[in-house]
């Protein structure tokens, strides 16, 4: 542990320099730039087909499968469950504490807008998803090199989502726990990493079924329980509201700065810790998508999409509404403890508590589900078993036992340089490979208005490609 206290410092200034040059020249502009660019070849179909999407999700969460199957419900429990977690109790404090109310804005826009590149991943998870021994599997690895037929390029990708999620998120997932809990309850952040890495191994090794289904149990309870109390916080200062969101407007433009950090820290916090939490873009939600069981690639794609308004628009809203509403955001305190001090001062100390039994909800889902894309990348890479179980091992052990004791800077600077490589590979795919998201958009679209509910995809609507996908005969 001395040591990585030592490493700390120099190790986290050599990351914060690579990540401002990586984010601030290059990835906003890419991610912007196809954001705009689906939104405009699908109409934007993450707004007009908004109600298709809830009626997808409510069709499939009472649609039974086989023990072996997972539902479309249950792939966007999971999708959800790595979204909801970190990014929106302490990642949206951290983005208001060092970019001012402003970041808010962003994170709303890069979610609006990016839903659209949610949908487009998502859609082609399911094209080019093949058969596993108990679901399906897919994600940007297997589009990269069925689709692309560039191999290597998906092997990149799967080196990348690998120690993006399965390792470096785990850490901030496993920090924020530990700091939440010593905080409020004063638990050795040690002890408390070591009761992480014991139930979070008995999760993992149960596969995608076990992952799914503990998901699609803690996701629902923690996300709606959470909503509920940021609209009793909301309620209790209603007369606040217009001047909450006097200060985003106003501080998003660079208008009134709040805390110094200037329009660019606003910009590029806003926009790099919502993508953090809603992931729309970043390549990770594919991975589970390509699971669903579902008779057309659009449904997954529009339930996914939907899956980054109930993240960002819905749930960091409210940990932001609290944030501002308290006043505390400029208060010298960042992270898990500046929203769990925010809802302390609200709620009194029941709202402290409250915080760290909800992170260790919304992180933990966090966990198996990040341990689950990593694996099936490392499936990608290689059929051997042991390298599985080694994998498993060091994303459960070693990685949140760092991430129980390493400083909050350092795992989110380690989370930034990772994600921001990751989204890059997956946002040229997506850009290469949309056109066939696009032309499954308007197959679907034409089977609805011929009065089909549940429209049906076969690949010989997609003839130049036929030979290229596997599962829908």
């Amino acid at each position: 542990m001395d040591a990585i206290f030592a490493a700390d410092g120099w190790l986290n200034g050599a990351i914060t320099s690579a990540n401002d040059f990586l984010w601030t020249y290059i990835l906003i502009a890419a991610l912007i730039g196809c954001a705009l660019f689906f939104t405009f070849k699908t109409k934007g179909v993450q707004f007009r087909m908004l109600g298709e999407m809830v009626r997808l999700l409510g069709d499939s969460a009472s649609t039974g499968k086989s023990e072996k199957k997972v539902s479309s419900f249950q792939a966007f429990a999971v999708s959800v469950a790595t979204r909801v977690g970190t990014g929106n109790l302490a990642g949206v404090a951290v983005a208001i504490a060092g970019g001012g109310p402003g970041a808010v804005f962003w994170m709303w826009i890069i979610a609006l807008l990016g839903s659209a590149d949610a949908f487009v991943e998502s859609t082609l998870a399911q094209l080019y998803k093949k058969k596993g021994k108990d679901s399906f599997i897919g994600g940007p690895a297997y589009y990269m090199k069925h689709g692309l037929h560039k191999g290597w390029m998906g092997a990149i990708f799967a080196v990348l989502i690998t120690i993006t999620f399965g390792l470096s998120y785990n850490s901030i997932q496993s920090n924020t726990i530990c700091a939440s809990l010593d905080a409020t309850f004063g638990f050795d952040p040690f002890w408390v990493g070591v009761v992480l890495t014991v139930i979070s191994l008995l999760v993992v090794f149960g596969g995608i079924s076990r992952v799914a289904k503990v998901s699609s149990i803690l996701v629902p309870i923690m996300a709606i329980g959470y909503f509920i109390l940021a609209l009793v916080v909301v309620a209790m200062n209603i007369t606040s509201i217009p001047s909450v969101l006097e200060d985003i407007f106003a501080s998003a433009f660079g208008f009134r700065q709040v805390m110094g950090g200037g329009l660019g820290a606003t910009i590029s916090l806003g926009i790099r810790r919502g993508l953090f939490s809603n992931e729309a873009g970043e390549g990770s939600a594919p991975n589970v998508a390509a699971t669903a069981d579902v008779t057309h690639p659009v449904k997954q794609g529009l339930i996914q999409t939907l899956g980054v308004f109930t993240d960002t628009i819905l749930i960091c809203s409210c940990t932001a509404f609290i944030i501002l509403c308290s006043g505390n955001y400029n208060s010298g305190l960042t992270g898990i403890n500046l929203t769990q001090a925010a809802l302390e001062s609200e709620v009194g100390a029941a709202g402290s508590i409250f915080v760290s039994f909800a992170i260790l909800l919304f992180a933990f889902s966090s966990i198996i589900g990040n341990s689950y894309y990593g694996e099936t990348n490392i499936q990608f890479l290689t059929k051997k078993k042991w390298v599985l179980t080694v994998y498993r091992l060091c994303s459960c052990g070693l990685v949140l036992m760092f991430g129980a004791v390493a400083s909050l800077d350092l795992v989110w600077s380690l989370g930034d340089i990772c994600m921001g490589l990751m989204t890059a590979c997956n946002l040229i795919a997506i850009a290469m490979l949309g056109k066939w998201a696009f032309r499954l958009l308007d197959d679907y679209m034409k089977q609805k208005k011929a009065g089909i509910k549940d429209p049906v995809f076969h690949k010989s609507t997609l003839p130049e490609i036929a030979d290229d996908i596997e599962c829908w005969d």
